[in-house]
């Protein structure tokens, strides 16, 4: 296999479409994509049959529209490229109008109201940034879906537009300094954190397989203490399904670069090379449905969701993100002397500010029923937004708000006690790991999206709030007589009205709680407590003013975040009960029998039964708690589907049917540790977390 041929095979993307395109017609491309232009149906007719051709040469016969609707995943509606031909026959035909346009059937998408089940009509439209690709034999192009009346129902189409006015603003404030530089970008990098799981097992798990984590389960006896598993040496059934799974994405143009163990018996992690944000976005949730499908040739299960196993750490997604010109420069990179770089220090400013005002558009991007449970446990950060610079980079901004000259601390070598290794130098700033937002040498690192999410949500936001800050800052700048006053001016008002956001300590600690409560910092607990300002009057007005959402669109999105929580917990709790009455009690009460009767015949023997008595009294009383608890949930979900799937509800799912939820777990995870394994309905952690070999 020689890498560089099969990377990129199955992909329409620039070296190919050199290859297969006019000149001209690639040229026209380049600058309309370039300039945000849209391509004359003719440009789009020799795209379209290039296209085509290209990938019937490799066996194509169908092409989809794929895109991203609200429901956080993809969709594609395969059409064949065949056209009857005059006399009989087929023809292998694919027009530039196809291409650009599409007409899936909307109905059962979520929309938050923006249309009803009756106006079934919605459209794709082709995003030339993002290139085609060839998955499972199917040509896929990447598009936006919006409905008949030209709202967005996707992911896309507000990352686009976050992306444009990003550019727009970012671009005035470089002209400020001579920068002649065509575009702006934002880059990312999202590393994915995942589980695999022998099928086998997973499929004995109803819990694992409706909802994706474990409702039941007690303690381990061997968990993750030993922090053994962590880059440790990879098993053998791992490597020959990472190998796959590299293979896979390179040739679907995905840069996997980085995999390795993570903490938790179990869990791995990948990580790519940073991409432009849509091609990021597209390409992470390829990476997704790729994990599962190769983990399903290998007779494993891959679960992304956030927090399969209690008492372990949690799978999150960190969204390594920075801004780039065409010209290949990372705008946030502090240069040799960070004090000296003006512009950097300037682009650090907007950061802090953005951050500070949109803490809650942090929070709520994401905020879902699974994400709930990772917070603020085991390597994930905690609900509070708060940002880490380091002492270096928070003492020069600190200078300059204060007036006074930076004062660079000595330089140190780090030293490791190993001759035969060099020494290397200490970085200016440490890698903190509990911090939610943390700037990590030239990018920031947001740490806590959940692995199942896409990540269009985290960056729209980030995109749109930088954009804001920039045409702030370009609006003033343009006015000011001195630039380099203008700047200090700045630098000073954002550190005095925004520097609390700034914490470079433990975010773990419970004096964190206390101290980000003082300093006035927001602590969204849970999704339905994020959620809640979504639609808040600023929040509403930003996304109005960058043209990123309109007030309609951002009041489907929230509605359809609440609901999307209800039904979650509710699934939760259905499947809980399921398992409660049909496996786990019924099992119990079969092993107290076969106690009782050990008892029965220990007395009828005249041996002393003293202990099987006991033993079944314990687990008598067991049951009945765990059958008063499912009476609680079970009450407790009849009134979540009486408010329907509102906030009303959301609030009563966190309120009632959770709490309900824990005490059922606790009581019979006792039950568990309480019943011979063999009587046990389904595996129990160790089997499930050691089930790869």
């Amino acid at each position: 296999m020689v890498i560089t041929k099969l990377y990129g095979s199955m992909v329409f993307d620039d070296k190919t479409m050199q290859e297969w395109l006019p000149k001209e017609i690639y040229r026209e491309m380049k600058r309309c994509i370039a300039n945000d232009l849209p391509l004359d149906l003719d440009t789009a007719n020799v795209i379209a049959n290039a296209m085509k051709e290209w990938a019937v040469d490799k066996g194509v016969t169908h092409f989809t529209h794929w895109f991203q609707p609200l429901t956080g995943i993809t969709a594609e509606k395969h059409d064949s490229f065949i056209t009857p031909a005059k006399g009989g026959g087929v023809l292998m035909e694919f027009s530039g109008k196809e291409l650009i346009k599409g007409e899936p059937d909307a109905s059962s998408f979520p929309s938050g109201g923006l249309r009803a089940t009756f106006e079934a009509r919605g459209y794709t439209a082709w995003d030339p940034t993002s290139p085609a690709f060839i998955k499972d034999g199917i040509l896929c192009i990447p598009t936006a879906f919006c409905s008949y009346n030209g709202e967005s129902l996707d992911k896309k189409t507000p990352l686009l537009r976050s992306m444009e006015v990003l550019n727009r603003e970012c671009l005035r404030v470089l002209k400020l300094f001579g920068r002649k530089t065509e575009r702006v970008s934002a880059m990312v990098g999202p590393e994915q954190e995942y589980f695999l799981v022998d099928t086998s097992v997973f499929e004995k798990r109803k819990d694992l397989f409706f909802t994706g984590r474990t409702l039941y389960g007690a303690r381990p006896t061997k968990g993750q203490e030993l922090n053994d598993h962590y880059f440790g040496a990879i098993k053998p059934r791992v490597v020959a399904y990472m190998k796959e799974l590299d293979e896979e994405l390179w040739k679907l143009g995905i840069l996997a670069k980085t995999k390795h163990n993570e903490v938790a018996p179990g869990q791995h992690e990948l990580a790519p090379i940073y991409t432009t944000v849509n091609v990021a976005v597209d390409q992470n949730q390829l990476t997704m449905e790729t994990m599962k499908k190769v983990a399903a040739k290998h007779g494993m299960t891959c679960l992304l969701t956030e927090k399969p196993f209690e008492y372990l750490n949690g799978s999150g997604k960190h969204n390594n993100w920075s801004l780039s010109t065409n010209f290949g420069h990372n705008l946030f990179n502090p240069g040799k002397s960070p004090e000296d770089n003006a512009q950097f220090l300037l682009m650090l400013a907007a950061v802090i500010a953005a951050v500070d005002k949109h803490q809650d558009l942090l929070r709520i991007s994401v905020a879902h029923a699974s994400n709930d449970h990772r917070l603020g446990a085991n390597e994930a950060p905690p609900a509070i937004i708060s940002m880490y610079l380091g002492d270096e980079l928070t003492g020069i901004l600190q200078a300059i708000a204060d007036g006074r000259t930076y004062s660079t601390r000595a330089k140190c070598d780090v030293k490791i006690g190993v001759h035969v290794l060099p020494t290397f130098a200490m970085d200016s700033a440490d890698r903190n790991r509990t911090s939610p937002f943390a700037f990590t040498g030239n990018k920031f690192e947001f740490r806590m999206p959940g692995a199942s999410q896409t990540i269009a949500d985290v960056n729209t936001v980030l995109n749109t709030i930088m954009a804001e800050e920039f045409k702030l800052f370009a609006d003033e700048l343009e006015k000011s007589k001195d630039l380099s006053e203008g700047i200090a001016a700045i630098i000073k008002r954002v550190m005095q009205e925004h520097g609390k956001i700034i914490f470079n300590g433990n975010n773990y600690s419970k004096d964190w709680e206390h101290e980000a409560e003082r300093r006035g910092l927001l602590n969204l607990k849970t999704t339905i407590d994020a959620l809640e300002h979504l639609c808040d009057e600023k929040n509403v007005k930003l996304f109005k003013d960058m043209g990123v959402f309109t007030e309609t669109e951002l009041r489907s999105r929230q509605e359809i975040d609440v609901e999307r929580y209800c039904k979650e917990v509710c699934l939760e709790a259905t499947t809980m009960l399921d398992i409660a009455t049909k496996d786990i009690i019924p099992a119990t009460l079969t092993y107290k029998k076969d106690v009782a009767t050990c008892a029965y015949n220990s007395i009828s023997a005249g041996i002393s039964a003293d202990v099987e008595i006991e033993l079944a009294n314990k687990i008598e009383a067991l049951v009945k708690t765990a059958l008063r608890s499912v009476d609680n949930l079970k009450s407790a979900l009849e009134d979540a589907h009486k408010f329907g799937f509102g906030f009303e509800c959301g609030k009563h799912c966190k309120n009632a049917v959770i709490p309900a939820m824990d005490d059922l777990r606790a009581i019979c995870d006792e039950m568990e540790l309480t019943v011979a394994k063999s009587y046990w309905p389904m595996p129990n952690y160790s089997d499930v977390l050691f089930s790869v070999h």
